[in-house]
């Protein structure tokens, strides 16, 4: 291709400041270096990982320019010497966290986080040299990255280790859901909780990474599975992933724990923290069956609050824990769970509630950002 080994100019939503709009301007992404890719971004979406780091909610992860963007799909327009397992032209989704296969946590089963390429809120730059890709067309200014990917950019550079191969005649728009919010939801389900037949679970939140640890616990054969959230706009939706009963926080002074071990006769098997509140994390706690209960933490928590937890309570029988990516495995787990989403067992079209071009991503931040959108699909 003519751009192999070139710089490449191109349009990106760069982030200038804490909560600022994104600002669409022309960039400069340098050529891949030893072990990188560098992609074009067909497809992208904003999950609330996305939406954390634009508001700037932890002052120690600002950085600034920054191109944010991790959930993706694209084409490899070029690689970096010693990337052998794709070449240009191959369609791939960017993986935020990585998988070397070469290290102690890579060969260890259920262990997903890389050592040294795992998801890494304060990473600015890139493993090899610690230096940027991305420089302002204007005046040759750094912009940093963003999560392994930065893919709010036409074109972005990321470590090999972080790019999956797919197959060619999969839809791209809809696998692109798989780079974080549906493998992080239904992978929670199945590789962290490991959902048994007949058990009951509840859900607290139900974005899209909610609704997909629901369509994972209904395919895990889950006897009801109770949702939680203060919109009730998002019940119709949670029927369609498989949630039989809600329950809106609003509309009772009772401990939302309470209703859920009265509707459950003691407490569920499971429950899920996925709304990035300390106050559902203790609600999901106690919501579980005392004796048997686990919980998974799944929200993304920008305040310093630590666990509102005593360690004394973890001698009731109940468990906590927190799940990165669903505990897939990205390059050697994911490609079959894409087979499966394709083949009918997760319905992504429930994820894309809206889709808009590239230029609109401010109106995307804001459809989030007030909770009336799942996934806005941005085409570049």
């Amino acid at each position: 291709m003519e751009t192999q080994g070139k710089v490449i100019t191109c349009k990106a939503a760069v982030a200038w400041g804490a909560g600022e709009a994104l600002v669409m301007e022309d960039v400069k992404v340098d050529p891949p270096q030893r072990l990188e890719v560098r992609l074009r971004i067909l497809f992208t979406s904003i999950c609330h990982t996305d939406l954390s780091a634009w508001k700037g909610e932890n002052e120690a992860q600002q950085a600034y320019p920054r191109i944010l963007g991790h959930e993706a799909a694209g084409i490899v327009e070029s690689v970096g010497e010693g990337v052998e397992e794709m070449k240009a032209g191959d369609h791939v989704l960017p993986i935020f966290t990585g998988e070397c296969g070469e290290c102690r946590v890579c060969k260890r089963d259920g262990a997903n986080l890389c050592e040294r390429f795992r998801v890494d809120p304060m990473k600015k730059v890139m493993v090899s040299d610690g230096k940027t890709r991305f420089f302002t067309s204007k005046d040759n200014k750094p912009i940093f990255h963003f999560l392994n990917t930065s893919t709010f950019s036409e074109y972005t550079v990321i470590d090999s280790a972080c790019v999956l191969k797919v197959d060619p005649l999969f839809p791209l728009e809809k696998i692109s859901l798989l780079s974080c919010g549906v493998s992080t939801g239904v992978g929670a389900a199945w590789n962290v909780a490991n959902i048994q037949p007949s058990s009951t679970v509840a859900i607290f939140g139900l974005g899209a990474v909610g609704l997909a640890v629901a369509e994972g616990a209904r395919a895990r054969g889950a006897s009801k599975v109770i949702g939680i959230d203060v919109n009730p706009d998002k019940f119709q939706l949670g029927r369609e992933a498989g949630i039989s009963e809600f329950i809106n926080p609003k509309e009772s002074d009772k401990a939302v724990h309470e209703r859920v071990r009265e509707i459950t006769e003691g407490g569920v098997e499971y429950s899920f923290e996925c709304a990035g509140s300390i106050e559902a994390l203790r609600e999901a706690f106690l919501s579980t069956n005392s004796g048997m209960g686990v919980t998974v933490l799944l929200g993304v928590h920008a305040s310093p609050q630590l666990l509102p937890i005593h360690p004394m309570e973890l001698f009731q029988g109940r468990s906590i824990t927190a799940s990165v990516f669903g505990g897939f495995k990205p390059k050697t787990q994911l490609p079959f769970f894409i087979t499966q989403c394709l083949q009918g067992l997760v319905n992504l079209d429930l994820y894309i509630s809206h889709q808009l071009p590239f230029h609109d991503i401010n109106e995307a931040i804001q459809l989030l950002n007030q909770g009336k959108a799942l996934r806005c699909l941005l085409r570049l």
